[in-house]
C-alpha cells in the first residue's frame, strides 16, 4: 500500500508541474546547466553543441519520460528486493544521477557516427573532385566550397587549403588530417594523393575508381554493424532488466513472508545490495560499451 500511495504522489506531482509549464523541469535544468557549464570539459561542450545543431539534443519530454523511468523503475525493482521506502529513496536518487553520464555518452556515439559520415563525404567528394582537377589542392577547394560538408571538418578542410598555399607542399596539410580524424579510408586516400603528387601516374583514374569502390564498401559494412549494434542492444537491455526481475521468481518460490523474514538477516540483505549493484554496474558497462565503441573501422 505504501508503495502504491508514494507511486501516485509522484505522477501526480509529475504531472502538476508539467501542467503549469514544466516548471519542475525548468528548476532541474536549469540547477544542472550551471553544474555543467562549470565543469564539463570543453570537447564535450563543442560534441553538445553539434548534436543540438543536427537535432537529436532530448527535449523537455525526452528527460520527463527518462526522469519517470528510472525513478519510478529503482523504486519499484529496490523496493521488491529490500521491502525499504528509504532504501528505495536512495536507489531512486543513484539512478537519476546516472542520466546526465548516459546523455553523455549518448551525445559521443551521436557526435561520432557524424564526424565518420563527414569523413566518408570528405574522402568519396575529394577524389571525385581530383579526377576532374587533378590537382590535390584544387580538390579541396572544390568540395570546401560545394557545401557538403559541415564543421569542424569544413573549418580543418580549409586549414589543410591554407597550409599547402603558405608550404608549396600538401605535407604537412595531410599530417595535419591525419591527426584529426585517423581512419583508415583518411589514412589511405591521403597516401595515394601523395603518391600521385610526388611520383606522378599517368592512368590514376583506376586506382582512385577502386579507392572509391572501396570506401563504399566499408561504409556499407559500417552501417551494417550500427543496425546489428543496435538489435544487440535491445536484446542486451531487455535480459539485464529481466535480471532485476528474477527477485519476483525468488519471492514466489519462497512465498513472500518467508522472503521478508530474511530480509531480517544482514548477509541477506549485504548480498542483495551486491545483486542490485553487480546488474547494474553490468547495465552500464553494457551502455558504455555500446555508445563508445561504434565501430567505425
Amino acid at each position: 500500500m505504501e508503495l502504491v500511495i508514494l507511486l501516485f504522489l509522484f505522477v501526480f506531482a509529475t504531472l502538476y508541474y508539467l501542467k503549469k509549464g514544466d516548471s519542475l523541469y525548468k528548476f532541474i535544468i536549469d540547477g544542472a546547466n550551471v553544474v555543467y557549464d562549470k565543469y564539463a570539459p570543453f570537447s564535450y561542450k563543442t560534441i553538445r553543441e553539434k548534436v543540438k545543431d543536427l537535432g537529436q539534443n532530448y527535449t523537455v519530454k525526452d528527460y520527463t519520460i527518462q526522469l519517470c523511468l528510472f525513478g519510478g523503475g529503482a523504486f519499484i525493482v529496490s523496493y521488491l528486493y529490500f521491502y525499504s521506502i528509504i532504501v528505495s529513496l536512495v536507489y531512486v536518487v543513484a539512478a537519476i544521477s546516472l542520466i546526465p553520464y548516459l546523455q553523455y555518452l549518448r551525445c559521443k556515439r551521436i557526435y561520432s557516427e557524424f564526424i565518420f559520415e563527414q569523413v566518408q563525404v570528405y574522402t568519396t567528394n575529394t577524389i571525385m573532385e581530383f579526377q576532374t582537377t587533378q590537382s590535390f589542392v584544387k580538390a579541396l577547394e572544390g568540395v570546401y566550397g560545394s557545401g557538403v560538408l559541415q564543421d569542424p571538418v569544413l573549418a580543418d578542410v580549409k586549414i589543410m587549403i591554407d597550409m599547402a598555399y603558405q608550404n608549396g607542399v600538401i605535407d604537412e596539410s595531410i599530417e595535419y588530417m591525419n591527426e584529426r580524424y585517423d581512419f583508415y579510408m583518411t589514412r589511405n586516400m591521403h597516401q595515394l594523393f601523395l603518391q600521385i603528387t610526388k611520383e606522378g601516374s599517368r592512368d590514376s583514374n583506376d586506382v582512385l575508381e577502386n579507392m572509391l569502390q572501396d570506401i563504399d564498401t566499408l561504409v556499407e559494412g559500417v552501417y551494417r554493424d550500427r543496425m546489428d549494434r543496435a538489435n544487440f542492444h535491445r536484446q542486451f537491455l531487455t535480459y539485464g532488466f529481466m535480471l532485476y526481475l528474477l527477485i519476483m521468481l525468488v519471492q514466489y518460490l519462497l512465498q513472500v513472508e518467508t522472503y521478508r523474514e530474511l530480509l531480517k538477516d544482514n548477509l541477506v540483505v549485504v548480498i542483495l545490495h551486491i545483486i542490485v549493484i553487480s546488474n547494474s554496474y553490468f547495465l552500464v558497462s553494457g551502455e558504455k560499451y555500446y555508445n563508445e565503441n561504434v565501430g567505425a573501422e
